[in-house]
């Protein structure tokens, strides 16, 4: 009797918790099927610039309480152009996407504003890309222009963010059919491996830890024209006031990606200074380290750089043998280039711009942290003030074919 009593409890226990787990399983939980919704992946923030149907729509409508501020750009993955036709919007296009403006003062009105214009409901599940152009991010801070981003839980906070030296919706153009711009930013993010013009990628959420921290830090800036873009140089965000600061020339930014130790590959092109000949250096090896220092109560920087590579090109000698004297000569002037690179950085950011993109200041919290918190407040003011030294030590560790043994 003990044992069937047993087995039944067994039973009735293994009913209660197949039960238990029917209930907790979860299924879709939206109503709303993926082809019903407008699923944007990219967005574009400008200074208040109406498109042409704007204006034509403004002249028909209704006026609306609002102050025209910003535009706020989507780029929509088009389901229409999919063998449709455009036949739900009355457009023929070939393109897997489409570009659609507001302009306001209040972005979260203005996504909703997009309600009344579209058949299907926008949402940000898929967002890739936040373009932000240069002069609407001189005007107001990253806290109010990510502000509803940051709060809304339908867009993906490891969403990249770049400014754009012109209009920031130009970005989402293309002169194929079958490119989607937004992911084409992305996709190019992938080539920091062959350049060090591509700085690492800075996400929403990257950047909402470093607007909490008031830290200055660098977002990549991506110029377009005609249907083309090019990533070209950095923005400068200052830290107190989280707003544009300045543009890093490509120079400059190669200067800090040699001080950062952060690049994955790429070239130093020098000339020789008795032919006037190019050199090119191809990196394989990057590698930086800041060491902190404070001696009397003062504070200063060095900074060791190190990489390996291989002498790629010369236009030198033709077609002989290279030399120990040689490989020597282009270490020389490869290192001088960098050298000038560094400079060149450093007098921008400390003396123009005053601001430690670099993590200078997280170095120094690491290593002496009660002169951090003496000088944390004002860092970027307390950095321009700061005297930095740096070391260079480059080694070709391959010439190709062309070394003589």
């Amino acid at each position: 009797m003990m044992m069937i009593h047993s087995n039944s409890r067994g039973r009735f226990l293994l009913a209660c918790l197949c039960t238990l787990t029917l209930l907790v399983q979860t299924g879709c939980w939206s109503k709303d099927e993926i082809e019903d919704l407008g699923l944007y992946v990219g967005i574009a923030l400008d200074v208040a610039s109406k498109t042409e149907i704007e204006k034509k729509m403004d002249k028909l409508s209704t006026s609306n309480r609002k102050k025209d501020l910003i535009t706020y750009t989507l780029q929509i993955i088009d389901k229409q152009s999919e063998g449709k036709d455009g036949e739900s919007s009355g457009v023929v296009t070939a393109k897997p996407y489409i570009n659609v403006s507001e302009t306001g003062d209040s972005l979260f009105e203005m996504v909703r504003g997009f309600s009344a214009r579209m058949e299907r409901p926008v949402i940000g599940h898929h967002l890739k890309v936040i373009v932000i152009n240069e002069m609407l991010s001189r005007k107001y801070s990253m806290n109010n222009l990510l502000s509803f981003m940051l709060r809304d839980n339908n867009i993906r906070p490891n969403s990249l963010i770049v400014m754009s030296s012109g209009m920031a919706r130009d970005v989402f153009e293309s002169k194929g059919s079958n490119i989607i711009p937004s992911f084409r930013v992305i996709e190019m993010i992938g080539n920091r491996y062959r350049t060090l013009k591509i700085i690492p990628p800075m996400s929403l959420i990257a950047v909402e830890g470093k607007m909490h921290a008031k830290s200055s830090y660098l977002l990549q800036n991506i110029v377009a024209a005609d249907g083309e873009i090019e990533f070209s140089g950095a923005a400068v965000i200052k830290g107190k006031t989280q707003k544009f600061k300045g543009l890093l020339s490509e120079e400059e930014l190669l200067g800090i990606m040699w001080l950062t130790g952060e690049g994955k590959g790429g070239l130093v092109k020098s000339y020789d200074p008795e032919t006037k000949q190019v050199i090119a250096y191809e990196i394989k090896t990057l590698k930086s380290k800041i060491i902190s220092q404070v001696k009397n109560g003062k504070i200063s920087f060095h900074v060791n750089i190190q990489s390996d590579g291989r002498l790629i090109e010369e236009w030198l000698i033709d077609n002989e043998p290279l030399d120990h004297k040689f490989v020597t000569k282009a270490v020389h002037s490869s290192e001088k280039e960098v050298s000038r690179l560094v400079n060149r950085a450093l007098h921008k950011i400390q003396k123009e711009y005053k601001t430690d993109v670099m993590g200078f200041g997280t170095k120094l919290s690491i290593s002496h942290p009660k002169v951090w918190q003496k000088v944390k407040e004002d860092w970027d003011e307390e950095f321009s003030r700061i005297p930095i030294t740096y070391s260079i030590k480059l080694a070709i560790t391959d010439t190709g074919a062309k070394r003589k043994h």
